[in-house]
């Protein structure tokens, strides 16, 4: 428990240093326009950890911070709809388990009910195979920091019928959501070590 909100906490700590414009600076002006600097706080570093950073050092962060998001949208939604009494369907293994048998939340990892340690290792290398064989910009054609598409052009449907504007806008909304899953899964995992009761969600 303590090390996962110490990940997501490292993870974050760039959530609020705001994409990728093609300059090469040191000065802290030179992010001060990307996307994600926006109101109220506009260009937020407090651990600085652009102080002195180039082009290709912010671009890591940005990375990092987007991969953080979008892993945080999945787990608080994947906390809602399990806790709502959403499972997939089926037995999670040979011996008859299903799904739904396990606990949600953290309790399906720690305890006395967690799943199985193969199946834990079957879960950690199937990340393991889309961090390196799927979720990357494999083809380096990406737009941005993030951009998975490699090469895979959508015609008239999705980000290539986007205007420059809207593209930013778009980048800017997934910032702001995964910046905001961050926060809401590390609530939920700290409130269900606390037993809380919380509203919609119910007892954690």
């Amino acid at each position: 428990m303590k090390l996962a909100i110490v990940a997501l906490l490292a993870g974050s700590a760039a959530a609020f240093a705001p994409a990728q414009t093609g300059r090469s600076s040191v000065s802290l002006n030179a992010f001060k326009d990307e996307v994600g600097a926006q109101a109220p706080l506009g260009f937020f570093d407090p651990l600085g950890m652009l102080d002195g950073a180039d082009q290709e050092r912010f671009d890591r962060l940005r990375f990092v911070e987007r991969k953080h998001g979008r892993i945080a949208m999945l787990a608080f939604l994947g906390q809602i709809t399990t806790r709502a009494g959403f499972h997939l369907p089926g037995d999670i293994d040979y011996a008859g388990h299903s799904f739904a048998s396990y606990p949600n939340g953290l309790a399906a990892l720690f305890g006395d009910n967690a799943i199985p340690t193969l199946g834990l290792w079957q879960i950690i290398f199937f990340i393991g195979f889309l961090e390196l064989g799927v979720m990357s910009d494999i083809t380096g054609t990406g737009d941005f920091p993030g951009d998975f598409r490699n090469g895979v052009v959508h015609g008239n449907m999705g980000w290539d019928k986007y205007t420059d504007d809207q593209k930013r806008w778009k980048e800017a909304i997934e910032l702001n959501n995964g910046r905001a899953a961050q926060m809401g899964i590390l609530g939920l995992m700290v409130h269900e070590q606390l037993g809380s009761n919380m509203p919609i969600i119910g007892q954690l």
